[in-house]
């Protein structure tokens, strides 16, 4: 049997945080929105109206200012053109907006094999969206590997069965995870631990 790291075929991309970086206060927004624990996107589909269109207006002026401020993390495109030209597929899954996502693949000339926004009704933390778009590449999950920035990265990763995870973050210390997943400062870190699983 091949080693899961010669089978890596698919690169399961966030997009805030991980391929951008973007100026979002979560404590802020949360607490304007009233969430409290509960994941933004889950309460606010839960809510009836008018309260659900006034909170969603809420959460699109905080994204459409964080948007208008993000800039490209350093290394990025650099690294999806290697990804590219060792016949790696990947895939944008993000709980952002269709709008703002072909925004900043607009102003940043990028381009992923599948893009994945909240509008196709799947959104993270749930595994569903990876799921999807690995069925959508028809990629096997063995042979995918995920790349995010944050807890709900994880949680989908770990749901979806994804078993490589890959984490833009200086802070490993700050989550509990499984031995699957690896922790990178920077694109460049990342991009040379791709280069030695693929070889």
């Amino acid at each position: 049997m091949l080693r899961l790291d010669l089978r890596l075929r698919g690169a399961l991309f966030d997009m805030d945080g991980t391929v951008v970086d973007v100026p979002y206060d979560w404590a802020r927004i949360k607490a304007d929105l009233g969430t409290e624990d509960v994941p933004i996107l889950s309460y606010l589909s839960g809510l009836a109206e008018p309260e659900r269109s006034w909170k969603w207006a809420i959460l699109r002026r905080y994204e459409d200012e964080a948007t208008e401020r993000a800039v490209l993390k350093r290394g990025m495109r650099r690294f999806l053109g290697f990804l590219e030209s060792r016949g790696i597929r990947t895939a944008l899954i993000t709980n952002n907006s269709r709008r703002n996502t072909d925004i900043l693949l607009n102003r940043f000339q990028l381009a992923f094999d599948l893009v994945m926004t909240r509008e196709s009704g799947l959104w993270k933390p749930s595994g569903a969206p990876l799921a999807a778009a690995m069925k959508d590449l028809g990629l096997a999950k063995n042979a995918c590997c995920a790349i995010g920035d944050s807890h709900f990265d994880i949680r989908a990763a770990e749901e979806a069965g994804v078993p490589r995870i890959f984490i833009l973050n200086r802070r490993p210390d700050a989550f509990r995870t499984s031995r699957s997943v690896e922790f990178f400062p920077s694109v460049a870190a990342l991009k040379k631990r791709m280069s030695v699983l693929l070889g």
